[in-house]
């Protein structure tokens, strides 16, 4: 077997690789040639945790399960990050364990990916300023893949803490030297010229008002993942056209559109699977002024694509470590 380190991920899975990847994965869930079961969530309540054991079959090929805790006490004074991952790969044909890697590289890796493929097919073409509201850790995997899919000349980083966002931006700057990044707690300021918003949150509020959206805007939102947790305002569902990553686990897990469905203002039939979007079978944007809404839960079949590259990847390379079990 195979093990390979956050270094190793990195290294060998690019941003638009991933995208690709994901895209490919959303489209094979749409087809039905894809199995993700839904994912079951071990809640530690003692500590306002959450386990989750995510598996995934992808064309009959990719076989894999992602293991992903969710601590969100963690933080600099016990020196640990709030979220950690591993993902295993296993050999379709024979069922042999052929890879451990490190998963929590990879989870933003393919977060930021999805975001990149409901921005390249819901986005208007010449979007350039891009809102990413939170600056945890997901947040600079949404700016990477947004700005691999869009000519974006401006990126705002909305936060209630300016250090924490000005830290994001000091590391996104030296990446893209090109764009002009700032952050900001002036929320209202920012949703004024977004062509773009990227929801980063752990919110169990909406973290905008439907009123700060204008006509064109795209959003997608990536932060919550319980039904508990809401980050785009009802409303604003009300009067978008809404894509899901992957129909039961959306209507079960995504916060924002339960309570949009619960207080009437959209049903099954507004919703549709991004993966129709990129068969062919259901419309992209229909006009400039559309808001179109993008709502990833994240599914294992994101992870085993992308960590099949990585597999691929060091195989070729002849990297990583081979251990015998």
């Amino acid at each position: 077997m195979r093990v390979l380190t956050k270094a190793d991920v990195l290294r060998f899975v690019s941003m638009p690789a991933a995208i690709d990847a994901v895209q490919h994965a959303y489209a094979s869930i749409a087809r039905g040639t894809t199995d993700v079961p839904l994912r079951i969530d071990v809640a530690q309540p003692t500590h306002q945790s959450h386990s989750f054991f995510m598996p995934a079959i992808v064309d009959g090929q990719s076989l894999g399960m992602k293991i992903v805790s969710v601590f969100p006490h963690n933080g600099p004074q016990q020196g640990l990050p709030t979220i950690h991952a591993i993902v295993l790969l296993i050999d379709a044909g024979t069922g042999v364990p052929k890879a451990l890697m490190d998963g929590t590289e990879l989870t933003i890796l393919r977060t930021g990916a999805a975001s990149g493929v409901g921005t390249r097919l819901l986005a208007r073409e010449d979007s350039t300023h891009l809102v990413v509201i939170g600056a945890g850790a997901q947040a600079a995997g949404q700016i990477r893949a947004v700005c691999a899919v869009r000519p974006i000349t401006t990126v705002t980083i909305v936060n209630r803490s300016l250090g924490r966002a000005a830290a994001l931006v000091a590391t996104m700057q030296r990446e893209f030297p090109q764009i002009a990044i700032t952050a900001t707690t002036e929320r209202t300021r920012a949703l004024a010229i977004a062509d773009i918003v990227c929801l980063a949150t752990s919110s169990s509020v909406p973290v905008f008002a439907d009123s700060e959206i204008r006509p064109g805007t795209h959003i997608n939102g990536v932060g919550s993942y319980r039904h508990d947790m809401i980050e785009a305002d009802p409303q604003t569902l009300a009067r978008a056209y809404i894509a899901v990553d992957q129909y039961a686990p959306a209507w079960s897990e995504a916060g924002e559109l339960i309570a949009a469905r619960d207080a009437g203002l959209i049903t099954a039939a507004s919703v549709i699977e991004i993966g129709a979007i990129a068969n062919g079978h259901a419309p992209r944007r229909t006009d400039r002024d559309q808001i179109t809404f993008f709502k990833s839960v994240g599914n294992a079949a994101q992870d085993v694509v992308v960590a099949q590259i990585a597999y691929d990847q060091a195989c070729a390379a002849q990297q990583g470590t081979l251990v015998d079990l």
